[in-house]
């Protein structure tokens, strides 16, 4: 079975963009996979497009979104499908935990596809010897994400693995939602002239994992910004409704994300970093540390595009929906083509490149 076509344009040009940048990728020279191939920048697209799209790619894959359409008869909706798995270290920090990136990483693939999403499922790989009392802990925060995020947990499944062949804790999840009739996202409707929207502050999630972690002589008070973002799509969407693309900026940072977007329409991105928001705090240890926030992981802030007349309802309607960092930090442009620019505070610019290696293992 095909998959709809959703959009009313030509998608050829998308399709022939994506064909260029896989053709023009690099070939996969490593003999192992290493943690760098799991960091969401370009060995981990490398090893997607030259290993499984090329043993088992299709049309739905070919998609290239964080949740697939499926043609199926809902009443004049469609269904979209997303899976994920989580292995973040530690399983509990600040602002969150494994459990919350499960349910909110998930429901946040689809509703950045314009779903709404409805049922997830949850497998646990649990290590022998994690306490039971940890295990009720992560029990309780997945019920009290899903019930922030309106999400049913309809299946799941339990597996325990020999101590030492794990790490506490991995979870998968599936889940299911439906993209009402009508709304129409994705990369053959962007333009330039369009701007871009970040729903929030950036790096605060990927930082506060790492201060977690221990291993650095650094203490600093920063929460993961993860949450569901439905509910601000859904507030968004229904004051700005011809959006034209959304994605979370998860592994890699706004400026993968970034890059995806240009290569895929062949148009280029221009950022404003001035105009990009990163708390004090987060932006301090990015410094220390020498990390661009651009490239650190994000777990509750999604990036859109919007045509310039609806910027202003689109923004107004994030900060009413509870986005009180949301932003517009750069627009669509015809050139460079198929690239990413930022224009720094100095009036110059430098080109912004994929994430390239594992700078911030294991967040997600």
């Amino acid at each position: 079975m095909q998959p709809k076509n959703r959009l009313n344009v030509d998608e050829s040009k998308v399709n022939d963009n994506i064909a260029r940048v896989r053709r023009r990728g690099g070939r996969l020279k490593d003999e192992y996979v290493t943690l760098a191939h799991g960091a969401g920048g370009k060995a981990s697209a490398t090893l997607l497009e030259q290993v499984f799209f090329d043993e088992y790619g299709n049309d739905l894959l070919s998609q290239g979104e964080d949740s697939t359409l499926l043609d199926l008869d809902l009443n004049g909706g469609t269904l979209a499908f997303t899976t994920d798995s989580y292995v973040v270290n530690p399983i509990e920090f600040p602002g969150g935990s494994i459990a919350d990136l499960a349910v909110n990483g998930t429901v946040n693939d689809l509703a950045v596809g314009g779903a709404e999403p409805k049922y997830i499922s949850v497998g646990f790989i649990l290590e022998e010897g994690l306490e039971v009392e940890t295990l009720r802990r992560i029990a309780q925060n997945l019920r009290t994400a899903a019930e922030r995020a309106g999400v049913q947990i309809a299946t799941g499944d339990t597996k325990v693995v020999p101590k030492g062949a794990g790490d506490k804790i991995y979870i998968n999840t599936a889940g299911i939602g439906v993209v009402p009739a009508g709304r129409e996202l994705g990369f053959a409707k962007v333009k330039p002239g369009d701007r871009i929207i970040v729903s929030g502050p950036i790096a605060d999630h990927g930082m506060a994992v790492m201060m977690a972690r221990g291993d650095l002589a650094i203490e600093a008070p920063i929460e993961s910004d993860s949450r569901e973002v439905a509910s601000l799509v859904r507030a968004m969407l229904a004051d700005a409704p011809e959006t034209r693309w959304m994605r979370d900026a998860t592994r890699g940072g706004l400026a993968t994300v970034m890059n995806e977007l240009a290569e895929s329409t062949g148009y280029g991105v221009a950022l404003h970093d001035e105009k990009i928001p990163v708390q004090p705090m987060t932006r301090a240890a990015c410094d220390m540390l020498g990390i661009d926030p651009l490239y650190v992981a994000n777990e509750g802030t999604f990036t859109a595009v919007v045509p310039e007349d609806q910027t202003d309802q689109a923004l107004a309607a994030l900060h009413a929906a509870g986005a009180e960092g949301a932003a517009v930090v750069g627009k669509i442009v015809e050139e460079p083509a198929a690239a990413v620019v930022l224009v720094t505070g100095f009036g110059g610019t430098r080109m912004v490149d994929k994430l390239v290696g594992d700078p911030l293992p294991r967040i997600c």
